[in-house]
């Protein structure tokens, strides 16, 4: 993928005597998982189109070690971040933009009190700064006029307080954008944060994902959108197991953004 895109390693423009504008971090997710791969693809074109140069650490980069601490194991958790933090560091990191608000929360909150200082930007952020100073416009596309709900994740919204970023994105484009009864503040999890991804359901009810899919489905919106790769995963199979999956998508900020971009 990084070679059909021609993507440079940090390793790369450092032999070049060159530095990046931003390093793109890329996560476990947006690496290993078939889908969010579509969302990894999806930035990086926004990115070369909006002219940024950027890199990201490739085989160097490994997990933040977010999940390890929600589930616990400090020590893992501490043992992968001080490696990070010294890949980092020895290429001199100053700015980082991650697609994973998982990421996103490890790398900006939970590095500086090891030695990791570094300015962390979610890309919905990201994303609303270019548009907002003309790096990319974005007009037209498959999804204009179409209905669109957003769900806010835990670790960008409650976590981090970032409501209205990812609703500038939206609003700049020819969608209506109709919320969820439980939105911002009030916003429900979608079943995987808390390392929840990666263990088998506690007894209940209900799963919190069909929950949750319930809401946006009320909305009675064509698109859901999200800016989490864990929530990409969990919303889906609540559509699917509504039966849904045909009338009702759901996608990445970046996928509706991608293929409206203009130079």
């Amino acid at each position: 993928m990084a070679e059909q895109l021609k993507i440079k390693t940090m390793a790369e423009m450092a032999a070049a005597g060159q530095e990046p504008e931003i390093l793109f971090w890329v996560g476990c997710a947006g690496s290993f998982d078939a889908r969010a791969q579509k969302v990894t693809v999806a930035f990086c074109r926004i990115l070369q189109a909006a002219g940024i140069e950027y890199a990201i650490l490739g085989n160097e980069e490994s997990c933040t070690g977010d999940p390890a601490r929600r589930a616990g194991n400090e020590f893992v958790f501490q043992m992968t971040a001080l490696q990070n933090i010294e890949t980092l560091n020895m290429y001199a990191v100053k700015k980082i933009v991650t697609a994973c608000p998982h990421c996103f929360n490890t790398l900006k909150n939970e590095y500086p009190p090891l030695g990791g200082n570094y300015e962390v930007i979610h890309h919905t952020t990201f994303l609303q700064g270019l548009l907002d100073s003309g790096r990319i416009k974005v007009q037209g596309g498959a999804f204009e006029g179409k209905k669109i709900t957003y769900h806010d994740s835990c670790y960008l919204g409650r976590a981090n307080g970032i409501y209205e970023a990812p609703r500038e994105v939206l609003n700049m484009l020819d969608n209506e954008l109709i919320e969820m009864k439980r939105c911002r503040t009030t916003g429900l999890c979608c079943g995987a944060g808390g390392a929840q991804m990666f263990k088998e359901d506690e007894p209940g009810d209900k799963r919190i994902n069909i929950e949750r899919s319930e809401e946006a489905l009320e909305t009675g919106a064509e698109i859901i959108a999200v800016n989490c790769p864990f929530c990409l995963t969990m919303m889906q199979d609540g559509v699917k197991a509504k039966d849904q999956q045909d009338d009702v998508m759901v996608y990445d900020l970046a996928e509706l953004i991608v293929d409206r971009v203009v130079k």
